[in-house]
């Protein structure tokens, strides 16, 4: 996440200071997505994490700074998913099609939506200032879809032709705006069809190779697992 003044941690904090930063942040980060960034004050943040308003005010000394925090946790929480050994840098399709079960077997998906993308829209167009820390962590989650597809193209699994950044877009897109119309209706089945739609796409670059078709090339949501939480 590339660092912000109001994210950024406070230097040399001790083992005792960093837990009670954490566990602040965790609670701001929960009631900031339940109830929303302007019905959030700091009288619920310090009850919710039993400290005091000068110890939440050290860590924290405006809500911008403790917003853009909660902007970096999020989106920590949700790199560190994507980039985790589960979905082993999306270097082939069938990977890109477990990371889309994995959200669409989240039974709870449609009713809490994507926490990042739920805090964007809401604060987007506020006088808080946190637009470019939003704008770097949906650029790093799209470079992890475009990293992905180069990661193809250099192993021959993906045409030299296919536009990794445009495909990473597309990918994002199908995800936020999917979750989105997922939970108007409070049905999957939106982002279901958008993700399975957007990789289709992906995969009408794969190339074959020797041995057969590209991994993945008859792969579809129909079994997905069953993840305990989705951030």
């Amino acid at each position: 996440m590339k660092p912000t003044k109001g994210a950024r941690e406070p230097r040399k904090l001790t083992d005792k200071g960093q837990a009670t930063r954490a566990r602040i942040l965790e609670h701001a980060a929960e009631l900031i997505y339940t109830n929303g960034v302007h019905a959030t004050n700091n009288e619920q943040v310090r009850h919710a994490a039993g400290v005091g308003g000068s110890q939440l005010n050290h860590y924290f000394p405006t809500k911008e700074s403790l917003v853009l925090a909660v902007i970096a946790w999020q989106a920590e929480r949700i790199l560190a998913l994507h980039r985790s050994e589960q979905f082993s840098g999306f270097d082939t399709l069938d990977t890109f099609r477990k990371w889309a079960a994995f959200y669409v077997g989240y039974e709870r998906a449609y009713q809490e939506g994507c926490s990042l993308g739920s805090l964007a829209s809401e604060i987007i167009k506020t006088d808080l200032d946190v637009h470019d820390e939003l704008a770097s962590a949906f650029d790093q989650w799209r470079g992890v879809f475009r990293d992905g597809i180069q990661h193809m193209q250099r192993l021959g699994r993906m045409s030299a032709e296919a536009d990794s950044a445009q495909l990473a877009n597309l990918l994002l897109a199908a995800f936020q705006g999917g979750m989105l119309l997922a939970q108007v209706a409070r049905d999957i089945s939106p982002l279901k069809d958008a993700l399975q739609t957007a990789i289709d796409y992906v995969e009408t670059f794969a190339t074959t190779r020797p041995d057969g078709p590209i991994a993945g090339s008859a792969s579809r949501l129909a079994s997905p697992p069953e993840p305990s939480k989705a951030p």
